[in-house]
């Protein structure tokens, strides 16, 4: 019997919630950008990014061989098969691995059809200047290759919040990159952060955010609720009077308008950590229900509370 090895995934692992059942392959580690003041997540590392070598991503995968049941042999010790078992969706960990250039991704996923040939698509995390820096021919080749559901953090639509957080793009970026996404035939979900735009902005932000939105095609809309953490560069805008961070209330409200202003159909969710109170619905037709719910939120439950979960969440 092969002797099991350990994967290579370096620190802590963040993956979207509807990639649960994915099988997750560490890709890089670190953040290209690693720039946004409000970003806390890979500051343990001690390297800005780093790709993974391929011997390290091939390893991985023939050690990920071992975790799965092959249906078509049936033994006593496999009597039955786990759910997603056949690895159908593998999902690449790091900040943003699509900001690698087009041919090693190709490298990336010709591994993966190598030791799973059944897998029917590649997925991970993608920044907007990511797809900005690939030719409309490699975004075909890379939807050949399997690049499919990537998930985009754009944060907002708005300008201000944008450009203060150091994003390093602007909402027409967003707009222009998904179209090509769009155009190459790769599906993307995106990630809000709720509160970026800071107290009495949050409404105007969802505007905006809801204007960009409504020219693109994402399958889902992710929504966070912004946390500050201490050690953030947002945090020392904050102690410098530059910044002002938005009740937890002005969040909901917010969330409130972006939900009433999206006019394409999408999922909408509220998953992560972040969120006190998760939330799930499809738009146009929930609608109303989700309005409900987050009316609920900010009557029944208030602002005292909701503050109380969010300086008590140690970690996202």
């Amino acid at each position: 019997m092969r002797e099991r090895i350990a994967m290579h995934y370096t620190g802590t692992i963040w993956r979207p919630p509807y990639e649960a059942d994915s099988l997750i392959i560490e890709a890089t580690a670190g953040c290209t950008h690693h720039r946004c003041k409000f970003c806390t997540l890979y500051e343990d590392l001690p390297f800005k990014f780093r790709p993974s070598p391929l011997e390290d991503i091939e390893a991985d995968l023939l050690e990920a061989q071992t975790w799965y049941h092959d249906p078509l042999r049936k033994t006593e010790e496999h009597l039955f098969e786990l759910p997603g078992a056949r690895a159908s969706r593998i999902f690449l960990a790091g900040a943003n691995p699509f900001g690698l250039k087009a041919p090693h991704l190709r490298k990336i996923a010709s591994l993966v059809r190598a030791y799973f040939p059944q897998c029917k698509s590649i997925g991970c995390f993608s920044r907007v200047t990511d797809v900005a820096a690939k030719t409309d021919e490699e975004l075909a080749e890379l939807a050949a290759a399997g690049f499919d559901g990537l998930t985009i953090g754009i944060e907002t639509g708005d300008e201000e919040a944008l450009a203060f957080m150091d994003k390093g793009y602007g909402a027409e970026d967003i707009a222009k990159q998904c179209a090509r996404f769009d155009a190459a035939g790769i599906s993307y979900a995106f990630f809000y952060l709720v509160g970026i735009s800071g107290a009495g902005r949050g409404l105007a932000g969802a505007r905006a955010t809801a204007d960009v939105c409504n020219r693109t095609n994402p399958w889902l809309i992710g929504a966070n609720m912004l946390t500050i953490y201490r050690s953030s560069a947002l945090y020392r805008e904050i102690e410098a009077g530059r910044w002002h961070e938005a009740t937890e209330v002005e969040k909901y409200e917010e969330v409130k308008e972006l939900v009433a202003q999206l006019d394409i159909p999408v999922e909408f969710a509220m998953l992560g950590a972040s969120n006190p109170v998760m939330l799930h619905g499809r738009l146009p037709e929930q609608r109303e229900g989700l309005l409900a719910t987050l009316d609920a939120v900010i009557s029944d439950i208030g602002e005292e509370r909701l503050r109380r979960y969010r300086v008590n969440l140690r970690h996202l």
